[in-house]
C-alpha cells in the first residue's frame, strides 16, 4: 500500500484532480528551489574537484537533491508544510468593490 493515502491526504474535503493540481504545483516549487539552489552552489566552484565536491553537496538540500519532487511534495501536504487552498468566488479578495460601477 502506498503511504500516504489519497483519502488521508484529501481528508474528505477535495477530490483526486484537486489533490494532484495541489501536489504538482508544490513539486513545480520543490523544483524551483532545487535548481535556484544548484545555480547558486555552481557560481561557488573553484574548478578543483577535492574542494567542490563536499561544497556542492552542502550548498544542496540533500532531501531536495535524493528524492523525487512529487514525493516530497506528496510527504509536505502530509505533514501539513502545504496546504491546498480552495478558490471560490466569495474567497477571492478584489481591490474596492468590483460591482460598483
Amino acid at each position: 500500500m502506498i503511504y500516504p493515502t489519497i483519502a488521508k491526504l484529501t481528508q474528505g474535503k477535495y477530490n483526486r484532480y484537486q489533490l494532484a493540481i495541489a501536489t504538482a504545483k508544490c513539486a513545480r516549487i520543490i523544483t524551483d528551489e532545487y535548481s535556484t539552489q544548484r545555480k547558486n552552489a555552481e557560481k561557488q566552484l573553484t574548478g578543483n574537484k577535492d574542494i567542490d565536491r563536499p561544497m556542492m553537496e552542502h550548498a544542496v538540500n540533500a532531501d531536495y537533491r535524493d528524492r523525487k519532487a512529487v514525493k516530497i511534495a506528496i510527504d509536505k501536504l502530509d505533514d501539513g508544510e502545504y496546504v491546498i487552498c480552495e478558490k471560490t468566488e466569495e474567497g477571492m479578495s478584489f481591490e474596492g468593490n468590483p460591482n460598483n460601477t
